[in-house]
């Protein structure tokens, strides 16, 4: 390939990466961008055809939303459910303990609720119980007096605990989003849209999270409902207004904001925004959101809190928050998560010192895999995913308990479908229990199994990174001069919105530069002024770089040397105004 099909250029940058257009034809490459709105610009390049971007500029549920009938035992649940609501039976819900899992739990007890059914809502302890629902514990709700129980964000694979649940008389829905085995546990319903034999237009929403499907079953009850005249003389619950808890749960599960997704979450922020939900609100006020909540801040400061309570507190203090109808309780709760999570975040900054050594023995291996006794499995998933960040190939971190066991959690990369690899494990008997999606699954392996393991995925993993990697390129969006980094600009950026999972924040290239006051600053950042040709100037920050070659580049270049600069455009909140700063990515010589 020649240097002119590359971006700006640039074959190999400082790290060593080609840099590449995210639509083909970029703007230095003669292509048609020139003439097209940047949102629409973005649009396209996120591979959003061209006679569909009015639909995807606004994204609305209404324009999104499938018929929640084409889903495999959905229309079976809604009418159990229904039949549940109508007479008056105990249901219970059984949710994980993560945020997905938490706010598909808060969604249907909502629902439930507004419809005159309270149900018992049941998370299960990380450290003792595990993750997926046990037999002990539906059996329990059995005997509370439960009738029918829902379990949320996991189930897909819980063969024994729901053959114990229906052995002991207790009806089971199943909601769940991870991947599924040829052969389904026994339930009164599963849905899942990655049930092997689900429908065309169900596997296509095999990216949404376990919220957005308790969304669909809350949708389909109340269709029912309705059908059956229930709303003749009283009002219809309304489910709309429980979108900022399907956003929430949607971006904090890193699913991928594409059609349905992105509808959840546009118009959930805007929800969120109105803080009807009392829990959120006092957690936002715990974070220190003093704005209306952004993609990001779900992912970063309220998804993390509410984490907290099943990572390193009680499981259920998260579900208890976003049904909360008392302000005092509330504002109590928020505050609890919000010490929780600066907790968690002690106990992570340990392990990821001590996975990170073990981790740099591995570095030329296609998966990290590392353990260790003491960790505490509540944070392995955060320390997994900044393995993965740092090493750019899948991570699993493995804790190992007293008895050997080892509970493990893992995170991957585009192209390597770590969920699958873990079930195929699973199958070959290498472990005890183990599922999960593309990009993270967990696992219990037997005491001396790391090993054994650790070869089985390398040899299952190997040729799909290798193609993974060989694709890696850095992807752009844009190019600017120096003077076109401004506040004005991250406004038609926003527009193309909300960013998070297989729907990428812009990325833009800037120059030519020359690079001036170049430091380190902080923890390890380098900071700088790049001065363009055209004689306008921006700031830039690359975090977190001083010790790496992107950092060690910037610091030794001359005032001579003229720059590419790649990066995020974000706003100078310091100086406020019209000010921009480019969050370094990347850099390469002109």
């Amino acid at each position: 390939m020649s240097r002119d099909d590359h971006a700006c250029g640039v074959s190999s940058s400082v790290l060593s990466q080609p840099w590449r257009w995210r639509r083909q034809g970029g703007p230095d490459a003669g292509g048609d961008d020139l003439g097209l709105d940047l949102v629409d610009q973005l649009l396209l390049a996120r591979g959003i055809a061209a006679d569909d971007l009015a639909r995807h500029r606004d994204p609305r549920i209404r324009d999104f939303l499938p018929d929640p009938s084409h889903f495999a035992d959905m229309d079976k649940a809604a009418r159990r459910l229904a039949d549940a609501v109508e007479g008056g039976e105990t249901t219970a819900i059984f949710g994980d303990y993560d945020v997905d899992g938490a706010t598909s739990a808060a969604l249907l007890t909502l629902v439930l609720r507004r419809l005159g059914n309270e149900p018992i809502v049941y998370i299960p302890d990380r450290l003792m119980e595990g993750y997926g629902p046990s037999g002990k514990a539906l059996v329990e709700l059995h005997a509370r007096g439960a009738t029918l129980a829902v379990t949320v964000d996991c189930g897909a694979q819980a063969f024994d605990a729901l053959a114990e649940a229906a052995a002991a008389g207790l009806e089971v829905i199943v909601c769940d989003h991870h991947q599924c085995a040829s052969a389904l546990p026994t339930a009164h319903a599963l849905i899942n849209p990655n049930r092997l034999d689900e429908s065309e237009i169900g596997a296509a929403h095999g990216h949404v999270a376990a919220v957005g499907m308790a969304f669909l079953l809350g949708t389909a009850l109340l269709r029912e409902l309705r059908q059956r005249g229930r709303f003749a003389a009283t009002p219809e619950p309304k489910i709309i207004d429980l979108l900022d808890l399907v956003a929430l749960g949607t971006v904090a599960d890193v699913a991928r904001l594409k059609t349905l997704n992105r509808a959840f979450v546009t118009q959930g922020l805007k929800v969120m925004a109105g803080r009807q939900n009392i829990g959120l609100a006092a957690l936002a006020d715990a974070a220190r959101l003093t704005r209306a909540p952004t993609s990001r801040d779900l992912g970063f400061a309220l998804g993390p809190r509410i984490n907290a309570g099943g990572r390193v507190g009680k499981s259920d203090l998260g579900v208890r928050l976003l049904t909360t109808t008392d302000p005092a309780e509330a504002e109590a709760l928020a505050a609890e998560l919000d010490r929780l999570n600066e907790e968690r975040r002690a106990i992570e900054l340990i392990v990821i010192e001590q996975a990170t050594a073990a981790a740099e023995r591995q570095a030329d291996a296609p998966l990290i895999l590392v353990a260790g006794t003491g960790w505490h499995p509540g944070v392995i998933g955060i320390v997994a995913s900044r393995l993965k960040e740092r090493f750019n190939r899948p991570a699993i971190v493995v804790a190992i308990e007293q008895d050997g066991t080892g509970k493990g959690s893992g995170r991957s990369i585009s192209g390597v479908d770590l969920g699958a690899a873990i079930l195929a494990a699973k199958d070959s008997g290498l472990l005890v229990a183990g599922g999960g999606h593309a990009m993270a699954a967990g696992l219990t392996v037997r005491p001396d199994g790391v090993e054994a393991l650790r070869a089985f995925l390398h040899d299952r993993l190997a040729a799909d990174l290798e193609v993974a990697r060989g694709t890696r390129s850095l992807l752009l969006d844009a190019l600017l001069s120096p003077g076109g980094v401004a506040a004005s600009l991250c406004d038609q950026l926003d527009a193309g919105g909300p960013y998070g999972a297989g729907w990428p924040s812009p990325r833009v290239a800037a120059g030519p530069a020359r690079l001036l006051r170049v430091a380190t600053v902080g923890n390890s950042h380098v900071r700088g002024i790049a001065s363009g040709d055209d004689g306008k100037s921006f700031k830039w920050i690359a975090f977190r770089a001083a010790d790496t070659p992107l950092g060690h580049a910037l610091l030794a270049s001359g005032p001579d040397r003229r720059w590419w600069l790649a990066g995020s455009i974000k706003r100078d909140e310091w100086t406020g105004g019209n000010a921009a700063e480019m969050h370094l990515d990347d850099a390469a010589f002109v």
